[in-house]
């Protein structure tokens, strides 16, 4: 039987400090503090200790540990589904993930992002290997991360899980000079996602700077990407600065699908 569903989203586009656990935390939660009956807040790749930051091999935490465990109250106190990206620490090895919290503050979903950029950090990220979907009250719902969307196996993957709703936290950093031109890149990209896997697609991405290795100094620009499942832009966050975006989304999913 095929269902409709009505859900609204905010891709919260926060800055984010190398490293600054603490102030990331405070960044978040305001955030959520501007989010009036919303169904999903979806913040942006490695939120708290920042991405291909060295230091985040002594800083992160398992999942679940310390950091999700708080990301579950969040989640708890204002109602409301998180998806995070998150530095994720599993015995001598780092991950690039994202959770998925439920508006109870329970763990739904994680994803270990599987195409990593090897030479921006050392030692690297560790790979992920999984594509998973969970079903939700708010229907299917898929996660990648950033540069998994680059790879056209890992979105033929994820098209075959069908689902309604695919979240992706983005680290989008380039050379200062080249934004905000290199905005339009990463709303294509979203685009060219939501036809190719049918779904609709949240692209949060970080406001700031990296700050160690290669890319020292790349700036994250903004301008997170809501499109629908045809391909449809629906918003385009602010360039360069905080911004949060708040749309209403409907899907027409199968109930057991």
């Amino acid at each position: 039987m095929t269902i409709a569903i009505k859900v609204k989203v905010a891709a919260c586009q926060i800055e984010c400090i190398d490293g600054d656990r603490e102030g990331n935390f405070e960044r978040i939660e305001k955030a959520l503090q501007q989010l009036d009956k919303v169904d999903i807040a979806c913040f942006p790749e490695c939120s708290l200790l920042g991405w291909v930051n060295p230091k985040a091999h002594l800083l992160a935490n398992t999942i679940p540990g310390p950091d999700t465990d708080r990301i579950c109250q969040l989640s708890k106190k204002y109602k409301i589904m998180i998806s995070i990206g998150l530095a994720e620490k599993e015995g001598n090895r780092l991950y690039d993930s994202v959770v998925l919290i439920d508006n109870k503050g329970e763990i739904l979903l994680k994803h270990r992002k599987i195409n990593l950029l090897t030479k921006l950090m050392n030692p690297p990220y560790t790979s992920g290997e999984i594509i998973s979907f969970v079903n939700t009250e708010f229907g299917r719902i898929g996660l990648l991360i950033c540069a998994d969307t680059f790879k056209d196996d890992l979105i033929k993957q994820m098209s075959e899980k069908k689902p309604d709703l695919l979240i992706v936290p983005y680290g989008w950093a380039e050379k200062r000079e080249n934004w905000p031109e290199h905005g339009k890149k990463l709303e294509r990209l979203a685009k060219s996602v939501a036809e190719r896997v049918k779904a609709g697609v949240i692209g949060t991405d970080l406001v700031g700077e990296i700050t160690s290795g290669p890319w020292k100094g790349y700036i994250y620009g903004g301008q997170s990407v809501i499109a629908d499942n045809s391909g449809k832009i629906l918003a385009i966050g602010k360039d360069r600065e905080p911004d949060i975006l708040i749309q209403d989304m409907m899907f027409s999913t199968l109930k057991d699908k």
